[in-house]
């Protein structure tokens, strides 16, 4: 599944960066996600939940067996952003962000990631993941797929003591990560528009982890069902809108920005937005012409011709209609809040709004 929607590669910048302790001074890792707390109340309270998540993380990894403890705490260790706690912690706000099920729920959004990521690097035969060595790499691929299964137990056994309630939505949200990462497989069938399969494998594989984790932090925030259905579906948008915004950087960004070398998912063959846009088109142009045969080949290993491809895609209609796709994502993020009251947290999950449409633009 897709990993880590707003996590460069090899960043330790996670809650408590690579394994300590977040101090009260780490409020950077909100501007490396575009977010900004305002009202230094709602702050202190968002980081307290992320220190408690980070403790519980460790400690529910941890196992009668060394080796699975190890195995199991080695990307928990590696650092990350904690988004999706992020959001449980930004929706418990328009309730009780001090309830007890908040951090709980927090973890078990965390760890259900950390499986996927697991899972992922076997698929894609990842070498690194977060600047250190990937699971698989450091041990074997049977290893990482179990640790990765062990994590997704983990995470339903927390959310047992969280109610029924809890482990259908944990279930339904697994099951939505497993059949995108199915269709990402397949392909788009016979017919399909390749466009809206890129978009709903997206929207399973990414929004889907994003909306529950914000739904969780509405639910067991004791946020009211309309607030909670809004932050449901504010989670998934910006999901997808993060996701999506990537695959931009991806191709127009001069540095790592993206948290990879500039052009790689075109070196790797993988279909962006962009690109689908681009091999989509019936532009007559010579330059739309070129692209196209270009794209038409798949992995662009050949220096040369990555190099010429990426030139055209950043100068091409399919590059600036990918922009005007994210933007309306964002815009769309921004509308589902409208039922939300107008408080510090309503306008620090506007402003990853903001931040997805600057980035790209």
């Amino acid at each position: 599944m897709v990993g880590d929607v707003v996590n460069p590669a090899g960043e330790r910048s996670g809650a408590t960066g690579a394994g300590g302790r977040p101090g009260r001074e780490r409020t950077g890792q909100f501007g490396a996600l575009g977010l900004h707390l305002a009202d230094p109340r709602v702050e202190e309270s968002v980081l307290g939940v992320l220190e408690a998540v980070e403790v519980e993380l460790r400690a529910s990894v941890a196992s009668a067996d060394p080796f699975v403890t190890e195995a199991a705490r080695h990307l928990v260790e590696a650092g990350g952003k904690r988004f999706r706690p992020l959001l449980v912690a930004l929706g418990a706000q328009f309730g009780d962000p001090t309830g007890a099920q908040v951090v709980p729920a927090a973890v078990v959004m965390e760890l259900t990631h950390l499986a996927t990521l697991y899972h992922d690097d076997v698929m894609d035969e990842a070498p690194v993941r977060r600047g250190a060595p990937s699971a698989n790499s450091r041990w074997t691929n049977s290893v990482a797929i179990l640790v990765g299964d062990y994590l997704f137990a983990r995470a339903a056994d927390i959310a047992a003591d969280l109610g029924t309630e809890a482990v259908r939505l944990q279930a339904r949200t697994f099951a939505r990560l497993v059949h995108g990462q199915i269709a990402e497989t397949v392909g788009p069938r016979a017919g399909d528009d390749p466009v809206a399969h890129y978009l709903h494998v997206i929207a399973e594989k990414t929004g889907s982890l994003i909306a529950t984790s914000a739904r969780f932090g509405g639910m067991f925030g004791g946020a009211s069902r309309e607030h909670t259905e809004a932050l449901a579906g504010y989670g998934e948008t910006i999901g997808v809108a993060f996701q999506l915004s990537d695959d931009l950087l991806d191709i127009a960004s001069e540095s790592v920005q993206s948290g990879k070398t500039p052009g790689t998912d075109l070196r790797e063959g993988v279909p962006t937005l962009p690109v689908l846009y681009a091999l989509g088109s019936d532009d007559a142009d010579a330059s739309s012409m070129r692209l196209r045969e270009i794209l038409a080949t798949g992995a662009l290993t050949d220096d040369d011709l990555h190099a010429e491809a990426l030139g055209l895609l950043r100068e091409s209609p399919a590059l600036k209609r990918a922009r005007e796709t994210v933007r309306s994502y964002a815009e769309d993020a921004r509308a589902r809040l409208a039922p939300l009251p107008q408080i510090p947290a309503r306008h620090a999950l506007e402003s990853l709004c903001d931040y997805i449409a600057d980035r790209t633009s």
